[in-house]
């Protein structure tokens, strides 16, 4: 399994930009998904085993395709 971990940021109109959102797989077969309130310095995270993971994958593209085209950025 390769050693990498996505960190995604939050957005300006949603005041979370400083907030992260990790993704990665765990050495227990799980996607563990973190959420870091940086300025309170607090965490959460849920492990999700495969199953549940596509399921909210699925749940994911279905809710993004209903966002409106105003902005799109690639990085």
């Amino acid at each position: 399994m390769a050693n990498v971990k996505l960190v995604f940021s939050g957005t300006e109109r949603s005041m979370t930009l400083e907030d992260e959102l990790e993704c990665y797989a765990t050495k227990h077969n799980e996607i563990l998904l973190n959420i870091k309130d940086v300025p309170r310095n607090e965490e959460l995270f849920i492990c999700l085993d495969k199953s549940t993971a596509i399921k909210f994958h699925r749940e994911l593209k279905k809710q993004i395709s209903f966002l409106t085209e105003e902005e799109v950025n690639n990085g």
